[in-house]
This record gives C-alpha cells, structure tokens and sequence, in this order.
C-alpha cells in the first residue's frame, strides 16, 4: 500500500475552509467538478463528477475530516483508500495538511500529482480572488 503527505497554505479561515470542503456549491467551485457533498458523519459523497467516491468517517468542526475515498479507477476488489485532512489556521491563512493512505502499489504519485493539480492549484487561484 502506498501514501501521499502534502500540504497547502490558503488565504482563507479553517472554518470557512472546513466549510466549504463540505459543501457541495463551494466543494465544486474551487475544483470546477461537481460535488454531493454532507456536513454529516456517515455521509457517502462524490466529488469531481462523480469520478470520485465515498463516505465522511470523521468530521472535528474546523479542525479534521477523514473520509473512505476511491475513484472509478480503482478496481472492484481494492479495498477504498483513506483521506485525512487537518485545518491549522495562521492568522488569516490555513495550512490544510492532506495524508492519503491505503492506496494500490502505483497510484502515490498519480494522485498525488491529482491533488495538486486539480484541488491545491484551483483553490489558490480561488481563494486568491475572495
């Protein structure tokens, strides 16, 4: 199994952050994919048109989400990979830590390279213009 560990500085608050990670307007706003998204834990959701998959397992207001996480890549039996992602804010900026693990031998840099591209990217073009 392998892992990503990546973080992301934004000029915005974790709560807001926290917010709209969950939410699915804001959620497909700063990815420009569609997301159903819940606030509640137990919740399944899809994101990026559907190409991603899964079910918040843990949510700390502002401070932490875990979800199961797969993408219709992953072969039927791979069991679902895991997303942690922790909000630390800074003043007026966050540093959201991303640690991705329980993924298929080969998939680390795939999307690792997914999340920067298609989440860090656009949410620092997004957040820059708020």
């Amino acid at each position: 199994m392998e892992e990503i560990k990546l973080s992301v500085t934004l000029p915005v608050k974790a709560d807001e952050l926290y917010n709209a990670w969950l939410d699915s307007k804001k959620h497909s706003a700063f990815t420009g994919g569609e997301a159903k998204l819940s606030k509640k834990a137990g919740a399944e959701f899809t994101a990026w048109d559907e190409y991603i998959s899964g079910k918040n397992l843990e949510l700390k207001e502002g401070k932490f989400i875990k979800q199961s996480w797969r993408t219709s890549e992953f072969p039927d039996a791979a069991p679902d990979s895991i997303l942690e992602l922790s909000f630390e804010e800074k003043g007026n900026k966050t540093k959201l830590d991303l640690y991705h693990y329980n993924l298929q031998k080969g998939d680390a840099k795939k999307y690792g390279d997914g999340w920067k591209a298609h989440y860090f990217e656009p949410m620092k073009a997004y957040y820059s213009k708020k």
